[in-house]
């Protein structure tokens, strides 16, 4: 029996971002970067029910992920608008604004390939794929560059040291390796069903008492 059932992963120092607290010497053993977590039926924080996060940072500190399936009530052009950039490029200015997380919800962070372009305050991570927080990077697609493909959250999920590993093990999470195309090209609402195909399962086969994969 689980020493206490899963709750949200928002225990993250709220002072941190990506790169924040993470450690340099070796990996370790276990890790999840690049990989789905699934939200469970025994996840009993509502913030995540339904949930599916992309997980860009997992070691000996910790975790750090991005809510890839829930939009808030902005779009890109709301978005472009508050940091004062005007963004006339269709149907990118209709394109949802995610709920990355519970920590820093006020901070931008922005999910994207093209890792190499150079931005200032970017987070390379595996496959291809890179995460930034600067300005510089939503002025590039203001210009009519920037990435070609992308989601832009507010705030981002975090868990602290060992505790991604005990909501695994009270089923709140099922883990498969992540999809480009379930992140970038599967429509927002469908990106739950999608992420369980990758794992030959479908919402309808869920219970409170599955595992993880």
């Amino acid at each position: 029996m689980p020493a206490k059932p899963p709750t949200a992963a928002s225990h993250a120092d709220a002072t941190a971002g990506p790169g924040a607290g993470v450690a340099t010497a070796e990996a370790p053993e276990f890790t999840l970067v690049n990989q789905f977590l699934i939200a469970m039926p025994a996840m009993t924080d509502e913030r995540f029910s339904g949930t599916v996060i992309y997980l860009c940072e997992h070691n000996s500190r910790g975790a750090l992920g991005i809510v890839i399936n829930r939009a808030t009530d902005l779009t890109l052009q709301n978005l472009f608008e508050r940091v004062d950039l005007k963004l006339e490029i269709a149907p990118r200015s209709e394109q949802p604004v995610l709920f990355g997380g519970p920590v820093q919800v006020e901070r931008g962070f922005v999910l994207h390939d093209q890792p190499e372009a150079g931005y200032s305050s970017t987070l390379t991570l595996t496959d291809g794929l890179a995460l930034t927080t600067s300005k510089d990077v939503l002025e590039a697609v203001a210009d009519g560059g920037g990435p070609q493909r992308m989601l832009v959250t507010l705030g981002y999920s975090g868990w602290g040291p060992g505790q991604l590993e005990e909501e695994i093990g009270c089923n709140a999470w099922l883990t498969v390796a992540a999809d480009r195309d379930v992140l970038f090209e599967v429509p927002l609402l469908e990106r739950f069903d999608a992420a369980l195909g990758l794992l030959g399962i479908s919402s309808a086969m869920l219970s409170a008492d599955a595992g993880h994969a």
